[in-house]
């Protein structure tokens, strides 16, 4: 088997990995991008509906507090929009009663992107060099050899299906799955370890739907599409909809945990009957109905991602370390951001951070 050789290559083509290689693409540096799943973009996913590309994973992001992704936007000929929030919102009990309450827009104010934010992941892959992505590589071992750091690809125990060496290597992955899925030689210190699989890879334990109407009937109702329940299966809905006419969509995030979750018909028939008794009996019939449980993703999960998450994780380097084994291998990925970790600012912020350290 031929190994090839690379000057940098990154694990994960989610949005820091896939911007640590457009930085380093533009300073003319070869770098390759091993990307577990079949596509790009980790957790990002935006199905596609009559021109419309409903998120599933972030939707979100914040221009007053995220100047990163409003530049990188703007810089790429993209176009965000201000979350739908005018009317009242809808409260359902623990007895399944709802009732409409006044609400008032968030602050600051949350901003999606026209296209998805599958539309930035493209923007970036499209400013690569070809064959700068390989998906369908998902990377087993890890090791530091005399003449750099050695990359195999497959499945541990089995032979690998392709082999890479690099003068150095940016994990752009949750530290946690990093930690569970590779084996790193020499092996990495106890304290190091137990850091990357106490950090929280966020969304991991989520679920999320987006129902796609054509018309919103809710805004017609004087409702914003916000509602939130004790009962569910859905915790939190918006409004999910596209920038200029339909579809219109109610999208939000199940409130039952992922150890208790069963997918399948009968769940969407419950999502749908409860945005019934939120919205009226047109929410019970989308036309189309989209669903991505991330606690079944075998590339974002792990065994300890399963339990809720009841508060904003503080993230940051593992254990302090931006690098090992001499400056190597960089950590990358929203969860290794220490200002906006967990969130699509986060991924950028510690890919510039790798990004940086490998040009330098």
């Amino acid at each position: 088997m031929k190994t090839e050789t690379i000057d940098t290559i990154i694990v994960g083509g989610g949005l820091s990995g896939i911007y640590a290689a457009w930085l380093l693409s533009r300073s003319n540096l070869s770098c390759l991008v091993l990307e577990a799943r079949e596509r790009i973009g980790g957790r990002i996913l935006c199905p596609e509906h009559q021109g419309f590309h409903p998120d599933l994973g972030p939707s979100w992001y914040w221009p007053e507090i995220h100047p990163r992704m409003a530049c990188l936007i703007q810089s790429l000929g993209l176009e965000g929009y201000p979350q739908f929030e005018t009317g009242q919102g809808r409260i359902q009990r623990a007895d399944g009663t709802a009732r409409t309450v006044r609400t008032g827009p968030m602050a600051p104010q949350s901003w999606r992107l026209s296209g998805g934010m599958q539309a930035l992941l493209t923007a970036l892959a499209e400013g690569l060099p070809a064959g700068a992505v390989r998906c369908g590589h998902p990377v087993c071992e890890i090791e530091k050899t005399p003449y750099g750091v050695q990359v195999s690809v497959g499945e541990l125990e089995k032979a690998p299906l392709a082999r890479f060496t690099a003068r150095r290597v940016i994990l752009a992955l949750p530290p946690r799955l990093a930690a569970g899925s590779i084996l790193f030689t020499p092996e990495l210190s106890h304290p190091l370890t137990q850091a990357m699989l106490k950090t929280g890879t966020w969304m991991a334990g989520q679920a999320k739907f987006s129902a796609l109407y054509e018309k919103p009937f809710w805004r017609e109702m004087g409702l914003s599409g916000q509602a939130f329940s004790e009962r569910g299966p859905a915790g939190e809905v918006h409004d999910g909809s596209s920038r200029n006419g339909g579809p219109y969509g109610l999208t939000g995030f199940l409130g039952i945990p992922a150890a208790q979750r069963r997918t399948g018909d009968r769940l969407n028939e419950a999502i749908l009957a409860q945005l019934a008794v939120l919205f009226g009996s047109e929410a019970a019939r989308p036309m189309a109905f989209f669903y991505q449980d991330w606690a079944q993703e075998r590339f974002t999960a792990t065994m300890y991602d399963q339990p809720p998450m009841y508060a904003h994780p503080r993230y940051g380097a593992p254990a302090g370390k931006t690098s090992i084994w001499d400056a190597a291998v960089h950590f990358a990925g929203t969860e290794t951001a220490p200002m906006s970790g967990g969130y699509l600012e986060g991924a950028l912020e510690a890919a510039e951070r790798a990004a940086a350290a490998a040009l330098g």
